[in-house]
């Protein structure tokens, strides 16, 4: 598929192998190069998350997003509409790496600063027409705005995930050497991290309106399963 425009809404879709979807988010491209598909959300923008998972969010309750990943690996989820809330995001995703690095900007004063990275370890990029198809993997790494310092995140949901057979032991050797990867260009300062600088100081452009869904998508539709 080609490359998307600057500015142009997609749609990030995570995919259970089964090929039913389990979350949408939508953002706006802001570089579509070959090195990373480069997007960003704000405030507002329209999604779709399970049920339970929205509940967890939305109560603070850990407990709740165990019976979320419960209800995954039984294949019998719901989806809800839901609204990307309080952070800007902006999201850096090499098309092949099993992690997408990701910039979470908060209020201040009268404009935004870093609140932290964050790396998400997750399937590599599929492309769609709407955007792209991956599936998070649970296990995350928080980093402080400077890059030196930081912490491994959701371990103990991971380890869950991992007994409940969501996670092959594939998927694990490959979050495994992704680790590697990222705590590497941490240490260089390499990757998206060789940019940190420029990245740090972006922000929202203005004139996008927030993103929404496309009309008449159906998150429960389901796509072609991994590998078929």
């Amino acid at each position: 598929m080609g490359s998307f425009g600057t500015g142009q809404t997609v749609v990030r879709r995570d995919v259970h192998r089964s090929g039913q979807v389990w979350s949408e988010l939508a953002l706006r491209v802001v570089a579509d190069t070959g090195e990373a598909l480069v997007t960003a959300c704000a405030p507002g923008a329209q999604a779709r998350w399970p049920a339970l998972y929205a509940q967890a969010r939305g109560e603070g309750d850990r407990s709740v997003r165990t019976e979320a990943f419960d209800a995954m690996a039984s294949g019998r989820w719901e989806l809800t509409g839901a609204v990307w809330q309080e952070t800007d995001l902006l999201l850096w995703k090499p098309p092949t790496a099993w992690f997408s690095v990701n910039a979470f900007f908060v209020p201040d004063g009268d404009g935004r600063r870093l609140r932290n990275w964050y790396v998400n370890f997750e399937h590599p990029t599929r492309r769609t027409e709407a955007g792209f198809d991956t599936l998070d993997l649970t296990v995350d790494l928080v980093v402080t705005p400077d890059l030196t310092r930081w912490e491994w995140k959701d371990e103990d949901e991971y380890a869950h995930v991992r007994r409940l057979g969501i996670v092959s032991d594939t998927e694990h050797r490959a979050v495994e050497a992704a680790r590697g990867e990222v705590l590497a260009m941490l240490a260089e300062l390499s990757g998206v991290f060789a940019q940190a600088q420029r990245w740090s100081s972006w922000r929202w452009e203005p004139a996008w309106p927030t993103p929404c869904l496309p009309q008449g998508a159906t998150a429960a539709e389901r796509v072609a399963p991994e590998g078929g």
